[in-house]
């Protein structure tokens, strides 16, 4: 969780477009990122895989009107709502797009090409029919963001104790990117979207580079099998909370349109 997921930028700047807020342009070149190119696969109406401005074109003429993200692991089908077979591929890549106004979906398929020191990486997103259903597990913001304060709490706790929460090179190295990219002012969500969320996927990163640190860190001095275990079983519920959070914020444009608030 150490870098944005990329259902994340489609759905914000998408939003945004939709929205007006940016021209097609600027959002496609948010889209895309450091990525080499992006299409969309499956259209309906299209033959074959075209561009992010013509595919986001044709998903508002289709009646799209926001998207959503869906960020799912095993056990925890968060933010899709069916059928199995999108569910199936959006957990194998562990993000999806959701359409509101439409039943589609997107899944992305990320291929890498180059040698190294020179890797492309590609992106293909297959359109797929959804179930039209409210989306699974995805909190308010204002309960994503009490559940994050809860859990960083605790999840810093036990972490602290067992000595794996902050030390180590790999933990400094993830530190310092992530300072980097914050004094660089990048945008956390596009335009339109209300303070809270920025506020609150803000928070959902910090906290998701927290467990990744733990993660990458080796054992720290959890040397023994139930102290690593202790380990495990603090760090997976703060895991499943962030990622709820980053869906929550991510969500919140639509959610806030469907109240008339945005």
């Amino acid at each position: 969780m150490l870098s944005e997921p990329r259902s994340g930028r489609l759905a914000s700047w998408g939003n945004a477009l939709l929205a007006g807020f940016v021209s097609p342009d600027d959002a496609v070149l948010a889209i895309v990122g450091e990525d080499a190119v992006h299409r969309v696969e499956g259209l309906p109406g299209e033959a074959g895989p075209v561009g992010l401005t013509l595919a986001l074109g044709r998903l508002r003429a289709l009646g799209v009107t926001g998207l959503r993200v869906a960020l799912p692991a095993p056990g925890h089908p968060l933010g899709l709502s069916g059928p199995p077979d999108f569910n199936a591929r959006a957990l194998d890549a562990e993000e999806a797009v959701v359409c509101h106004g439409a039943a589609l979906g997107l899944v992305p398929e990320v291929s890498e090409a180059g040698p190294v020191g020179d890797v492309h990486v590609e992106v293909v997103w297959h359109c797929l029919p959804v179930r039209e259903a409210p989306p699974a597990d995805v909190p308010s913001l204002g309960e994503a963001e009490r559940e994050l304060a809860e859990a960083l709490r605790e999840a810093t706790e036990v972490l602290s104790r067992l000595d794996v929460a902050g030390s180590g090179p790999v933990a400094e190295a993830a530190m310092d990117a992530y300072r980097a990219r914050a004094e660089r002012g990048r945008e956390v969500l596009a335009p339109g979207y209300p303070p809270r969320a920025v506020r609150v996927l803000e928070l959902a990163q910090r906290v998701g580079l927290l467990v990744s640190v733990a993660y990458e860190n080796g054992h720290g001095g959890a040397v023994s099998a139930s102290e690593m275990a202790a380990r495990t079983e603090a760090l997976r519920p703060v895991e499943r909370t962030a990622r709820r959070a980053q869906v929550a914020a991510y969500n919140a444009y639509v959610e806030e349109r469907e109240r008339g608030t945005c």
